[in-house]
């Protein structure tokens, strides 16, 4: 027989025990159940170039003359029109040329395209001479803005209404498209003529940064007053153009600019098209505006392999581990030290940037082994001769970037006055 006395005492709290739990769960059933908080998800919102927002632009161009500044970026996707007008639910959207979507649409009539740097089909070498001709698609004649006539003439504008410019940028001065639009719109000022620019994103439009060019240095890569980075997308450039009389004579462009949908100058973008041969990628576009400067030196930034813009190096700089020697490609008819050893660095790793980085080209300045660093066209470039003044007598980079304070500043406040995005 077993005893139960040593248990009693345990047998009644899991008594008392049990029945607490019975009268809680009893109470409980009368209370509301628990509410679980869904955290709402927001749909991102699709970016829209000017392009794609046909809606805001097809009716300025309905029974008008119109002329195209185009070139390989120049696209758009949209739905295909048979299905819009049906209204067939789940319809693709299919990608166009600009000039073939407007040529074949009704009632818009255009006459011809005008070709900036690197041609209309984007595959000439940067500073080759681009010529007129016709286009095999379309039959349009095309009209060369990189040659002798880097301005429309007066004859290139005669029956025309309208000009659309619809051309990626990648915001910095020297690159030479902003320089296009601005000829373009004087052209079309003088001749009365419209401007509708389709807006692009600017991939280095997140940072302000540089040297301000100084006006006895301008030049087609670098007409304004403005830094070497200036945050900007096409269409507010274009509009600053217009609001700081920099065209002829102080005359104003009659502008319109279709702006971007869901953008702001944070956005980050990807360009689906490179838009010219030796900007292959997003590194080499991230590193644009701070190894372009090697142009202007006896340095190569990587023409002549298919690492344009991420890479320099010269056959004067210390032998180093990365190597490379840059043969003739697209882009790259005659490179710099073609077939020649190049040390250099590879920069396909580094982070992207925020600011211009004068490190690599101080660093190969101090590492040439030849009499001759700088060429003629540094100072093009740089907008200024202080920039190579500064380098040779031998100042940090932080201590130049100190002398951009005032002007970069400045530049601010007057950009600030054009903004379309945040």
């Amino acid at each position: 027989m077993i005893d139960f006395k040593p248990f009693k005492s345990t047998y009644l709290f899991l008594f008392l025990l049990l029945n607490f739990q019975l009268i809680s769960c009893a109470q409980n059933t009368t209370k509301k159940s628990p509410t679980i908080t869904v955290q709402k998800v927001e749909k991102q919102e699709v970016l829209k170039v000017g392009a794609e927002r046909v809606d805001l632009y097809l009716k300025l161009l309905k029974g008008k003359n119109v002329a195209i500044v185009a070139n390989q970026t120049s696209v758009l996707s949209v739905l295909e029109r048979a299905e819009v007008a049906a209204n067939v639910m789940g319809s693709k959207k299919v990608t166009h040329h600009l000039v073939d979507y407007l040529h074949n649409f009704n009632g818009v009539n255009v006459k011809k395209v005008f070709a900036p740097e690197h041609g209309f089909r984007g595959k000439a070498d940067a500073g080759e001479v681009i010529k007129d001709g016709f286009d095999t698609k379309t039959g349009l004649p095309i009209v060369s803005l990189y040659g002798k006539n880097k301005k429309p003439s007066k004859a290139h504008l005669a029956g025309i209404d309208i000009v659309v410019f619809d051309i990626q940028d990648v915001g910095a001065r020297f690159y030479t498209y902003i320089s296009s639009l601005h000829y373009v719109m004087e052209a079309c000022a003088e001749a009365g003529v419209e401007v509708i620019v389709l807006d692009r994103p600017n991939p280095n439009g997140h940072y302000i940064d540089g040297p301000v060019l100084e006006e006895a240095h301008s030049s087609f890569v670098g007409m304004h007053k403005v830094p070497v980075v200036y945050g900007m997308t096409i269409g507010e450039y274009g509009k600053m153009i217009n609001g700081e009389k920099w065209l002829k004579n102080g005359i104003k462009c009659d502008l319109t600019v279709i702006p971007l949908e869901n953008y702001t100058h944070q956005t980050e973008y990807s360009l689906p098209i490179k838009p010219s041969p030796n900007l292959p990628n997003d590194k080499s576009i991230n590193l644009y505006p701070s190894l372009c400067f090697f142009e202007g030196t006896n340095v190569s930034a990587g023409r002549g392999t298919e690492m344009q813009f991420q890479i320099y190096g010269s056959p004067f700089l210390a032998k180093s581990e990365f190597t490379f020697t840059p043969q003739a490609n697209e882009g790259a008819k005659y490179p710099k030290f073609k077939n020649e050893l190049c040390y250099g660095e590879n920069l396909q790793e580094v982070e992207n940037l925020n600011k211009i980085d004068l490190s690599f080209l101080i660093k190969a300045y101090h590492q040439n082994t030849s009499k001759e660093f700088f060429n003629n066209f540094f100072t093009k470039l740089a907008g200024t001769e202080k920039l190579q003044e500064q380098i040779i007598k031998g100042l940090s980079e932080q201590e130049i970037r100190k002398t951009w304070e005032k002007d970069l500043k400045a530049f601010k406040t007057v950009r600030n006055k054009y903004l379309i995005y945040q």
